[in-house]
């Protein structure tokens, strides 16, 4: 008698169909990473900045690259998103809109939230 041995099956992560909430779920977290890589920078260019004109001119001139620009547009969502998204969660654990109506509403409004707030970012740095 042969035994069948399933093979590994490829999963496709771009045909899989998440729901909102696993979205917003996923891309706190990855707003998360972002913010915490993106922090040491963030932490250089400020003591660059208070060192005395001469530093926080050359901050200025680092911050006027544009792929730096763009760079800290993604900074700005994953700050956006992370704030937003980690507020929705806390009301979610104090069962403050966990309908599943009320709780696909909320994820919709973070997600939405935290992109136009990017793009007013964008708008305000060019």
């Amino acid at each position: 008698m042969s035994e069948q041995r399933s093979a590994p099956v490829y999963l496709n992560l771009f045909r899989i169909s998440l729901p909102v909430g696993a979205v917003t779920s996923i891309a706190h977290r990855i707003s998360g990473v972002l913010l915490f890589l993106s922090f040491p920078l963030l932490v250089y260019l400020l003591d660059l900045s208070l060192r005395g004109p001469d530093g926080f001119a050359a901050a200025v001139d680092w911050l006027s690259n544009d792929y730096i620009r763009l760079g800290s547009v993604i900074i700005a969502w994953s700050l956006f998103h992370h704030l937003i998204g980690g507020i929705r969660f806390l009301l979610l654990d104090l069962e403050l809109g966990i309908t599943r109506p009320r709780a696909r509403a909320t994820a919709w409004l973070v997600n939405i939230a935290a992109v136009a707030a990017a793009l007013l970012y964008l708008w305000w740095v060019l």
